[in-house]
C-alpha cells in the first residue's frame, strides 16, 4: 500500500490515525462489496440493494480520496522537513563564515555555538567540561571580536540576516 509509506518517518500520529481509518474504511468497504454480490446473486437487483450499491460506491470513493490525500499530506510534510534540513545547513555555513571572519579560535566557536544554541554559562561550561570563568572569559573575547556589547546581540546578529526579507508590514525598522 504506497500511500502508507512515510508514517514511520513522519512526526507525531496524526498521519498514522489517518492510515488507521483508513484501512477501517477500505475494510468496511469490502465487507458491503462482499455483500452486495452475495444479495445480487441470490435477489436480483432491487431498490434496497441499488441503495446500499450507491452508499457503498461512495464509501470507496472516501477511501480512493482520503488515499490520495493522505500521500499528499505526507509528501508535503517530506518537503517540509527537506526544507527545514536545508535552510537548518546554510544557517549553519552562515553562522561557519561569520565565525571564520570573526577569526573566532576553536574554543571560540564551541562556546559561540553553543551560546546560540541557548545554553547559559554554566551550561556551556558543564558541556566543555571548563570552569564557569573560562566560559566568561571566552565569551568576552567573542563578544570583543563581534563588536557586540552581550548575549543578546550575538544571538541577534544572526536572527537579523532571517527576518530582513519577509517581514509582514516591514517599515525598515
Amino acid at each position: 500500500m504506497k500511500f502508507l509509506t512515510g508514517l514511520k518517518q513522519s512526526k507525531g500520529g496524526r498521519p498514522a490515525v489517518l492510515a488507521l481509518v483508513l484501512l477501517l474504511q477500505a475494510s468496511a468497504a469490502v465487507f458491503f462489496v462482499a455483500n452486495i454480490l452475495n444479495e445480487w446473486s441470490e435477489d436480483g437487483p432491487g431498490a434496497q440493494l441499488w441503495m446500499q450499491t450507491l452508499v457503498t460506491l461512495a464509501l470507496i470513493l472516501g477511501v480512493i480520496l482520503g488515499a490520495m490525500e493522505l500521500r499528499r499530506a505526507l509528501d508535503h510534510q517530506q518537503d517540509q522537513d527537506a526544507t527545514i534540513a536545508k535552510a537548518s545547513g546554510e544557517m549553519h555555513s552562515v553562522i561557519q563564515r561569520q565565525f571564520d571572519a570573526w577569526a573566532l579560535s576553536r574554543a571560540e566557536r564551541d562556546v559561540a555555538y553553543l551560546a546560540l544554541k541557548g545554553l547559559d554559562v554554566a551550561e556551556i561550561a558543564q558541556a566543555r567540561q571548563a570552569a564557569p570563568g573560562t566560559v566568561r572569559a571566552q565569551l568576552s573575547a567573542i563578544y570583543a571580536k563581534a563588536g557586540i556589547s552581550g548575549r543578546a546581540q550575538f544571538a541577534a546578529h544572526f536572527v537579523e540576516d532571517l527576518l530582513a526579507e519577509g517581514l509582514p508590514g516591514d517599515q525598515s525598522l
